[in-house]
């Protein structure tokens, strides 16, 4: 998709959502779910950036990047990326 596309459309995901008149909070939450996402993503060496508060930018160590209509679409992207599986619930568990 190309990068007009990625602000013209999405923005439709439930995590998207936010109440009416919460202009400045938006952003702020959504720059903090780009900051825990990024937390999860480190170990596999990928990035996730804001893109004008209508989707994402993932990138990769090599330069690769792609643009994401919503959080959930996030980790299917990275899992593609990093050429195998994320649990973003079970990696921070300690070895058995």
């Amino acid at each position: 998709m190309c990068g007009m596309c990625g602000v013209l459309g999405g923005g439709n995901h439930w995590s998207n959502a936010s109440a009416p008149g919460e202009g400045a909070n938006v952003r702020r939450q959504r720059l903090i779910q780009v900051s825990l996402a990024n937390r999860v993503l480190r170990p596999y060496r990928l990035t996730l950036t804001d893109f004008h508060g209508q989707s994402f930018v993932l990138g990769s160590p090599t330069g690769a990047s792609e643009i994401v209509d919503d959080f959930a679409q996030v980790w299917r992207v990275a899992e593609r990326m990093a050429g195998r599986a994320l649990d973003p619930l079970t990696m921070f568990e300690e070895p058995a």
